[in-house]
């Protein structure tokens, strides 16, 4: 489902002192109830699931034709990414969060893992269109339980990536969120831990 910005931007999470220079594109909830100790569980999945990441035939087109326009138009070349177009969030960290765990890279995405905490994760990726941030973070549902929320932070590279941003826009929402969500719902219940017998 997905949620106002104010879910995100009203809470304390450290990545507002670290990207306030990136704009909030989306905050969505996600799937998966928990406890309060779950985001563990959840960043284990992000980062080694077996599942499939996009789950239906629209949304592994809607990626395979991004994939081949990158290629062709050369969106995703190496000195597009972190490190040589843009520096690494990580070089923006406070100690403290330097020195703590920085959390799993994902093996099936472009996305290296800046930092985590007991309740935030953050991955980042970068290509000739935009410098994107993926902040998945572990909230109370209102209900007693926890459950995973998402949010995505983009700088867009220039007119060009304020653009593509608008141009896929509808996709997203229509393709590709609906999609993922329920894989990750999918994913988190097939998972579950089993509890002993009493």
């Amino acid at each position: 489902m997905r949620l106002p910005r104010t879910a995100h931007t009203s809470r304390p999470w450290r990545i507002h002192e670290i990207a306030g220079d990136f704009r909030l594109e989306d905050v969505w909830a996600l799937p998966t109830p928990g406890g309060p100790d779950d985001l563990e569980r959840l960043v284990h999945q992000f980062a080694n699931g077996n599942g499939d990441p996009v789950p239906s035939p629209l949304g592994r087109a809607l990626f395979a034709l991004r994939w081949k326009l990158g290629a062709l138009l050369g969106w995703d070349k190496p000195s597009d990414g972190l490190g040589t177009r843009v520096p690494t969030l990580r070089d923006r960290l406070p100690a403290d969060l330097l020195e703590g765990p920085r959390g799993p890279d994902l093996a099936s995405a472009p996305f290296t893992s800046v930092y985590q905490t007991h309740d935030e994760w953050v991955a980042e990726m970068a290509n000739r269109t935009v410098h994107g941030v993926m902040h998945i973070s572990w909230v109370p549902d209102g209900t007693g339980g926890h459950r995973g929320q998402m949010a995505v932070l983009v700088k867009p590279n220039g007119r060009f990536g304020a653009l593509y941003m608008a141009g896929i826009k509808p996709f997203r929402y229509l393709g590709v969120y609906p999609a993922l969500l329920r894989g990750i719902g999918r994913e988190w219940q097939r998972n579950l831990p089993t509890r002993p017998a009493a």
